[in-house]
């Protein structure tokens, strides 16, 4: 995986560890839901201290009550660790399903926008806003931008800062943050 640019947790390590494993990245968006995106996005690099490991295979060996454990052992992965903890335990299932290579095969040499969004979109817990985001995330933290990815991107393709795809440190995050308040006073959504 390409080196990416994405600084959203505060921490240096969680960063290093998003920005170099594909499972972590996916975990990370997976969990942006509910909770401040630098919790979201730390909690992989906590899993993976609490696992040993972020290997797809060996998540899915040990079975989801391990995994489920592992989220809700203090402090706690999210503010729902155990409904997030199955939830990711079905990710890890499709992706061991579906690119037994690794989790990387799901952008891999795909040529084709369309092509990834169905792909991010089929994940369990993506729906299609969040497959939109993780195309976004993708394109501008990583460079994997295949033919036509703004055009199923969507709004996130823009160059406005309304989501994670658009964080590469604390003044990006901060204007991520101050968007997405006044487009909420304004009744508005990520994708207006």
């Amino acid at each position: 995986m390409q080196a990416g640019t994405l600084k959203v947790t505060g921490k240096a390590d969680a960063d290093a560890l998003l920005n170099s494993d594909p499972l972590a990245l996916l975990l990370g968006m997976l969990l942006d839901q509910q909770v401040p995106m630098e919790w979201a996005f730390a909690s992989p690099h906590t899993l993976l201290r609490r696992l040993g490991t972020l290997d797809v295979t060996s998540i899915v060996a040990t079975g989801p009550e391990a995994l489920e454990a592992a989220f809700c052992e203090k402090p706690a992965l999210h503010r729902f660790p155990s409904s997030m903890g199955k939830r990711a335990y079905a990710m890890c299932e499709f992706l061991l399903e579906n690119y037994p290579a690794g989790p990387m095969d799901l952008w891999r040499e795909v040529g084709d926008g369309e092509e990834l969004f169905k792909r991010i979109r089929a994940l369990p817990g993506f729906g299609d806003e969040k497959a939109k985001i993780f195309l976004a995330l993708l394109a501008k933290r990583f460079g994997i931008r295949p033919d036509n990815w703004e055009q199923y991107a969507g709004a996130f393709a823009d160059e406005m800062p309304r989501s994670v795809a658009d964080i590469d440190g604390p003044e990006s995050l901060a204007r991520v943050r101050a968007w997405k308040k006044q487009q909420k006073a304004q009744g508005k959504s990520k994708q207006d």
